[in-house]
């Protein structure tokens, strides 16, 4: 039972009724008329803030850029919202789905307060507001989206469908909190949005806050109708019931109708929520899924803009969408239209005469931390915890020799993950697309089951490991998942995401906008508080897809984070089980990065002990004195590796060779944090000219054998001083169904094709090597024989064990 959360009747006999009396009608709609104001200024003013002289053109923006289709929905959802937060003093947020509705946000953070406070520049007055105005949509402003800058917002909306997830993220282990989220008709077209209306199938309602979506039917996207808009009432209705909701319609376009119908329907789901959370937890039984309430709104696009446009439709059309109106400078009669529409909010009677709300309407907003724009789960206001970590060294695999055992990277983590999840159980959840079992994880379901609200089968005891208050979230979506998980971080707690590497490619967009976000946040805004980092093992690796084949074979997913600012990503390729212990440690304690981490599941040779391995994860890139025989010397070849199967390829190679070449003198140079490679003047964890010098000479070569696409490691290397020398061997789309070492040497990253390469790059081996090529040469043909003979490598290459012979 939680105690914290208050016990509010639902007295259903109150639906239907009129709850807004006259006087709270007038002053309701008075405040939506403010916002609307300062929604329509913001498109189209820089000067004549509160038109208090005849509008001419010069007051109009030259360039006008914005989107006034969803805004008086939004507001009118926002208004309604605080006067439930002043009655029943609720804890909630707001997530803004239309992707460019932020004059919505911004219009509230303005009249609440919250906005000058932030940006005392743009103050409560006539001055502030018009800087206010002409900051959007403006060189050197704000976006028309609610982008890291806009308080109160955790959910950008440039990009369409992430909306709901995110809100579902920020309400998990949050029991006070209500996560009103607008979703836009347009993004409810996305197959993320649809995907993420079952997430209602893993909120728990006795220890998880509520989502309360309202879907935003205006009818059109920006050219088209939108589906959900143009289909029976009764295929909606049951549409959304098939998901599971309990929806309510609000529907019209009559402001007075129209506010007693959204404070009918909004009162009953607020209710209706409080009255599902008190019952689950007062109860003495698990909780069974309820039906949580949904509110569909059905308005105008455009709401209270001009109904037409030189005989054309503007409210209700497509034409509102963006820029109802797009030349008043140019054409006196359209001038004369926005100063009519301006003019029908009346701000004469909204403002004072210095610009500020009048004193009425300002005491409709919430107070303090209960505003919307300022609640600090949405502000980054220092609500993060660290987490309570266990001693990472203590799930340490014993190295007395390198390459001498083998053992899974990422079940020797899923113990560490274990304990983190005990020591944990408020602020930490691990997130997969079903696959944290087939990723050697599953020893996490000794600390927590995955969570599970929807029906339950006798059968489902016997090894399902479900639970009603799991903390383990799988869902066959990377994109909800991954919403999820941003919502969770975004709103102060911590988590860590496994996926297939092949696949976590669908996330390449959001992990796009959330790197955009946190480095604005990071760089910018001083305000906004650290958030967790988001964490991202990827395995089940391109080398080691030994039945899935070739759809499942592309290592990409690091040239797609290399792309973002260096500020705000990290990527790191442990070699073994130790070293991925330590960066996991590392990555959990991290703060505003995402955090990609490389590391196989199949039984891998391991290389380092504990205390070897924090020290070679600490300086991120290392030479491995017992794999290299230059003695500090000048080397005659750099053997480089960044990833376990190159790895164990390259000292494979570096076996041949010392054995078949004794006089050869190898460095050998293993890479774990992959931008180590950049120049420190690109990259605050890069190497130093030097230092990057001292690692791979200045005028040998050097073979670097890579878990990726060759080009991306030439991508960080390409201003450095032996860059001309670098040959770097990688993942080349070649390959099916392969034994391991097969698909090696069909990529050219296999021991002996590394031997060919050193052979063929040395000048003193090029005569005296010549035999040791042949032989090479014989391998792989031996190799490739045995394998599609046996349908396994030969046993000398499954055995195989540092420093003996590599046949």
């Amino acid at each position: 039972m939680i105690s914290s959360i208050p016990s509010l009747e639902f007295d259903a006999s109150s639906i239907g009724e009129a709850l807004l009396s006259a006087d709270e009608l007038r002053r309701m709609d008075a405040y939506w008329r403010a916002c609307n104001y300062l929604c329509a200024g913001m498109l189209y003013l820089q000067a004549n803030p509160l038109m208090r002289e005849p509008l001419k053109a010069e007051h109009i923006k030259n360039r006008l850029l914005g989107h006034w289709g969803s805004d008086p929905g939004q507001t009118f959802t926002w208004v309604h919202l605080n006067r439930l937060i002043n009655k029943y003093d609720l804890d909630l947020i707001y997530l803004a789905g239309p992707g460019h509705g932020a004059p919505a946000t911004l219009s509230n953070s303005y009249l609440e307060g919250v906005y000058s406070e932030v940006y005392p520049e743009m103050s409560e007055d006539a001055a502030g507001m018009q800087k206010f105005f002409k900051q959007f949509s403006f060189p050197g402003g704000i976006g028309s989206h609610c982008t890291p800058e806009t308080p109160g917002s955790i959910h950008e909306g440039g990009e369409l469908g992430y909306s709901l997830s995110h809100g579902f993220g920020a309400a998990f282990d949050n029991p006070n909190l209500i996560v009103t989220v607008v979703v836009g008709d347009g993004e409810a077209e996305t197959g993320p949005l649809a995907t993420s209306w079952h997430s209602n199938k893993f909120l728990n309602p006795i220890r998880d806050g509520a989502v309360l979506p309202v879907l935003h039917l205006n009818g059109y996207k920006i050219a088209n109708p939108t589906i959900l808009a143009r289909i029976s009432p009764e295929e909606l209705e049951s549409l959304f019931r098939g998901y599971g909701w309990t929806p309510y319609l609000v529907e019209g376009d009559d402001p007075t109708l129209m506010h007693q119908k959204m404070a009918d329907a909004m009162e009953r789901c607020v209710l209706e929520i409080r009255a599902i959370q008190n019952h689950a937890r007062n109860a003495e039984v698990a909780p069974e899924r309820p039906r949580w309430p949904m509110i569909i709104l059905r308005s105008p696009k455009g709401w209270t803009c001009p109904k037409e446009l030189d005989g054309h439709r503007l409210e209700g059309s497509w034409r509102a969408h963006q820029m109802p109106i797009l030349d008043p400078v140019s054409n006196p009669a359209h001038l004369a239209l926005v100063e009519s529409w301006l003019l029908s909010y009346r701000p004469e009677e909204l403002f004072d005469e210095d610009g500020r709300l009048i004193a009425e309407l300002k005491a409709m907003a919430p107070l303090g931390s209960r505003r919307i724009s300022g609640n600090p789960h949405a502000n980054g206001a220092g609500l993060r915890k660290p987490l309570d970590l266990p001693d990472f060294r203590n799930y340490a695999v014993k190295v007395d020799q390198p390459g001498q055992i083998e053992v899974s990277p990422t079940d020797t983590l899923a113990h560490f993950l274990r304990d983190v999840m005990r020591k944990n159980m408020k602020n930490f959840r691990v997130f997969g697309p079903d696959e944290t079992a087939s990723n050697k994880l599953q020893v996490i379901y000794e600390a927590s089951g995955k969570t599970w609200m929807a029906e339950m089968k006798p059968e489902d005891a016997d090894g399902g490991d479900l639970s009603t208050d799991g903390r383990v979230m799988e869902m066959l979506s990377e994109h909800t998942l991954e919403g999820w998980f941003e919502g969770y971080v975004l709103t102060g707690r911590h988590g860590f995401f496994s996926s297939y590497e092949a696949f976590v490619h669908i996330i390449d967009s959001m992990f796009n906008q959330h790197a955009k976000w946190l480095e604005k946040s990071k760089l910018e805004l001083r305000w906004r508080a650290p958030v967790s980092s988001i964490n991202l093992l990827i395995t089940s690796l391109v080398w080691r897809q030994d039945h899935n084949g070739f759809t499942h074979q592309d290592p990409g997913f690091l040239d797609i984070v290399t792309n973002k600012s260096p500020e705000v990503t990290r990527i790191y390729l442990p070699p073994d089980a130790n070293c991925l212990l330590s960066v996991g440690d590392h990555c959990l304690r991290s703060t505003d990065y995402v955090n990609v981490i490389v590391a196989d599941k199949a039984l891998h040779l391991q290389y380092l002990d504990m205390d070897a391995a924090v020290k070679h994860c600490t300086k991120g890139i290392g030479i491995w004195d017992w794999a290299s025989n230059d003695d500090g010397q000048d080397p005659d070849v750099v053997m480089a590796c960044a990833g376990d199967i190159p790895t164990s390829e390259s000292l494979a190679a570096v076996a041949i060779l010392r054995e078949r070449c004794p006089a050869l003198k190898i460095r050998f140079v293993n890479v774990v944090d992959l931008f180590r490679l950049m120049p420190e003047r690109e990259h605050p964890h890069g190497l130093s000219d030097r230092e990057f010098d001292s690692l791979f000479t200045t005028n040998k070569p050097v073979i670097f054998n890579f878990h990726a696409y060759a080009s991306l490691i030439h991508k960080l290397t390409y201003r450095r001083t032996n860059h001309d020398n670098f040959h770097v061997r990688g993942y080349k789309e070649k390959g099916n169904i392969n034994t391991p070492l097969e698909l090696a040497i069909l990529n050219q990253v296999d021991r002996f094709n590394l031997a060919i390469d050193v052979i063929d790059r040395v000048p003193a081996l090029q005569t005296i090597g010549s035999h040791t090529k042949e032989w090479l040469k014989d391998q792989i043909i031996d190799s490739v024989n045995y394998a599609n003979e046996h349908g396994i490598d030969r046993q000398q290459i499954r055995e195989w064990k540092w420093p003996s012979v590599a046949i």
